[in-house]
């Protein structure tokens, strides 16, 4: 079946604001050569960006007790994939979570994908991962396994793609389809609308999409920034970061229902306490810059020089802090040296629910 051929691969391969990407056009050799399409013919003006995420992996977990075993270990409940039709390929269902330690701190964020099943092969989970963490995060898997039916295999032929949109009428120009083709897994990114589309294939992902061209990363993680969204272990260290903290239950990346799983007692203890105090927000950098950035952990202070919170990463002149509610709505600044300081912004996303802002 289709999801079965891209389960098995061909050969090894390669492990701004909104609708103003940079973009990059593909060579039409590269359009031929693709089997196939996941929407409607390529017009010269492009609806979508297409974003390589090198700093992606991608691990594939199935067995008969894959699901009880993740569920064990997961903040979330399991995108798990329609019934199997032979007359219609299923969705490929995604889910958001994080997997924490005993003291209920980030360790990893995934995001799940469910694959229809027809059979053993073709069945399981995708989790996508910070790439500087795929062997840490099959370590820690295998902790835990201990006699389950459970077998753990990285794909580095597949490679992940950000598909966002170049314009508000993206969706009625160039609509895309949820679905699991024969090259490739198309599916909206679980954490927010304004994230996109996630795309998983060993090919060209432009090549496969309708009116699609390349975008340049550097704009992918602006966007990204620009709406709160952490990414990796830069914006969660393990370890550091906690989970209600870093906007999880916003993602849709926790279940407050399910079942037990490892470092639950103080996520579910804080949420039903209702108290946030601090929460990683975008912000924004104005004035001169050093010329390695800010570093992560950088002190962000008041007026008067107390302490709200901590930078904890960004590119160029946005990025994400750790910071009080109770002080972003006054003056902020950073203090680059003695004499010198970065003013900033802390903004709250419009996708974040109303109750919040």
């Amino acid at each position: 079946m289709a999801v079965a051929t891209l389960l098995r691969g061909a050969a090894p391969g390669r492990g701004g604001p909104a609708w103003c990407w940079r973009l990059h056009a593909v060579p039409r050799r590269r359009l031929a050569h693709s089997s196939g399409r996941l929407g409607r013919d390529h017009t010269d003006r492009a609806a979508w960006a297409c974003f390589l995420l090198d700093e992606r992996s991608l691990l594939r977990v199935r067995g008969p007790d894959a699901a009880p075993f993740l569920l064990g270990l997961l903040t979330n409940e399991l995108p798990l994939p329609g019934p199997a039709d032979h007359a219609a390929t299923p969705p490929v269902r995604a889910a958001y979570a994080h997997f924490l330690n005993v003291q209920g701190r980030t360790l990893y964020d995934v995001i799940l994908y469910g694959l229809p099943g027809y059979a053993e092969e073709a069945s399981g989970f995708f989790l996508e991962c910070d790439s500087s963490v795929l062997g840490a995060l099959q370590k820690h898997l295998a902790l835990y396994k201990i006699r389950r039916k459970v077998k753990m295999e990285p794909r580095p032929e597949l490679r992940v793609w950000a598909v966002l949109p170049n314009s508000p009428q993206a969706d009625q120009t160039a609509p895309l389809q949820e679905r699991a083709e024969a090259t490739a897994i198309l599916t909206r990114d679980p954490r927010t609308a304004c994230m996109g589309w996630r795309l998983l294939t060993q090919e060209e992902g432009p090549a496969l999409l309708p009116q699609a061209q390349l975008g340049d990363l550097q704009d992918y993680h602006t966007h990204r920034y620009q709406q709160g969204i952490p990414e990796g272990v830069r914006d969660l260290p393990p370890g550091v970061a906690l989970p209600l903290e870093s906007n999880l239950a916003f993602m849709n990346g926790v279940s407050f229902t399910k079942g037990c799983y490892i470092g639950q007692e103080l996520t579910t203890r804080t949420h039903h306490m209702g108290v946030i105090r601090k929460r990683l927000l975008p912000v924004r950098l104005t004035g001169p810059l050093p010329a390695g950035g800010v570093g992560p952990g950088t002190a962000v202070l008041t007026a008067s020089g107390q302490a709200a919170g901590k930078f904890r990463a960004g590119q160029g002149n946005v990025g994400l802090a750790l910071l009080r509610l109770e002080k972003i709505k006054g003056p902020l600044h950073i203090k680059i040296s003695e004499s010198d300081q970065v003013a900033v912004t802390a903004s709250v996303p419009g996708w974040w629910p109303m109750a919040t802002k």
